[in-house]
């Protein structure tokens, strides 16, 4: 017997959410159910849907796998769940997976759409997969070479991912940028080297903006070296940003360049897709030193209110697990 019914997380009006009951249905040939162990709150993209900040020229652009409803609200979005296939598919009855669909207890989506964890995979960490992959791509598009200065600047997931995946190419000379003190002791145990912006080092081969915050967009832009690239990892919603494209920016041919994770980087796209990518990113998230990126918890059925606080007032964790009873 399966479960008539699942319960979701909506944003109902802008900052402003709740948990309905919908019906669900049996799963249909190659459809598999899904019980929920785990979701992550990204905080960045989740924060702008929950305040009703995504403009309307990227509502579409915007939509995440197994989106209802529609910008600004009442929408169900979400992307990074974890759980144990209960029905369905006799090949993954049992098996702990992960799919990109929104807060909700249960769910029923093609068989396609879920993909295994590996057996060394905690399921809590495994939330962080749609992160890694944008931190993948992220590098792709940066493309650092050996022995290239790297900073990134904004210690969130994000940030974070990216400076330890590229302080694992070798001869890299990574720093990471953030104004909180407190990323130190994290970015240690990535094998990263924190700073506060005013210590940070200069002429830089490619610096990669995650912050989110116009302020780091500038100090990116002021610690590039002569024809460095500026990677621009942050989205900002319907917000008007100021670039400053005066001062050296002409003068050190910098190239600013965007970074998103919907499409596979340029350079690798030919022969990756997002299937191939995926299954990277869990990979690569079997290291326990990224534990140190899941650091908060909030139960299911306390995230309406766990959300209209988190997407007011940041409080300095980084990746809020929601778990389900």
């Amino acid at each position: 017997m399966t479960p008539a019914s699942a319960l979701a997380f909506w944003v109902t009006a802008p900052s402003q959410g709740e948990l309905r009951r919908a019906a669900l249905p049996p799963p249909g040939a190659d459809e598999v159910q899904v019980r929920a162990l785990y979701s992550g709150i990204s905080r960045g993209t989740e924060s702008l849907v929950f305040r009703g900040e995504v403009p309307a020229s990227q509502w579409q652009a915007m939509r995440c796998p197994f989106q209802q409803g529609e910008f600004p609200a009442p929408v169900k979005y979400g992307y990074c769940s974890v759980g144990v296939v209960e029905a369905g598919a006799d090949e993954l009855f049992g098996r702990r997976v992960f799919c990109l669909h929104p807060h909700q207890d249960r769910y029923v989506v093609p068989a396609a759409a879920v993909t295994v964890l590996p057996e060394t995979l905690p399921s809590p960490r495994a939330v962080l997969a749609a992160n890694m992959e944008t931190a993948i791509n992220g590098l792709w598009d940066a493309a650092p070479r050996l022995g290239d200065r790297l900073t990134v600047v904004g210690g969130g997931v994000v940030g974070l991912l990216v400076a330890s995946l590229a302080a694992r190419i070798p001869g890299t000379d990574v720093q990471l940028v953030d104004t909180d003190e407190r990323r130190a002791a994290v970015a240690a145990r990535l094998g990263v080297r924190h700073v506060l912006p005013s210590d940070a080092a200069r002429e830089r081969d490619i610096v990669v903006h995650a912050s989110g915050q116009p302020e780091g967009l500038a100090t990116a832009l002021s610690l590039a070296g002569f024809e460095a690239t500026v990677l621009e990892m942050s989205w900002y919603g319907d917000r008007r940003v100021p670039v400053a494209l005066g001062e050296a920016f002409h003068s050190r041919r910098l190239v600013l360049r965007s970074s998103q994770v919907g499409a596979v980087a340029t350079a690798q796209r030919a022969r990756w897709d997002t299937r191939r990518r995926l299954a990277l990113a869990l990979d690569l998230l079997t290291d326990p030193a990224f534990d140190a990126l899941v650091d908060a918890r909030v139960e299911f059925d306390a995230l309406p209110a766990a959300m209209a606080r988190l997407a007011q007032t940041p409080d300095g964790a980084l990746c809020t697990v929601v778990t389900y009873p």
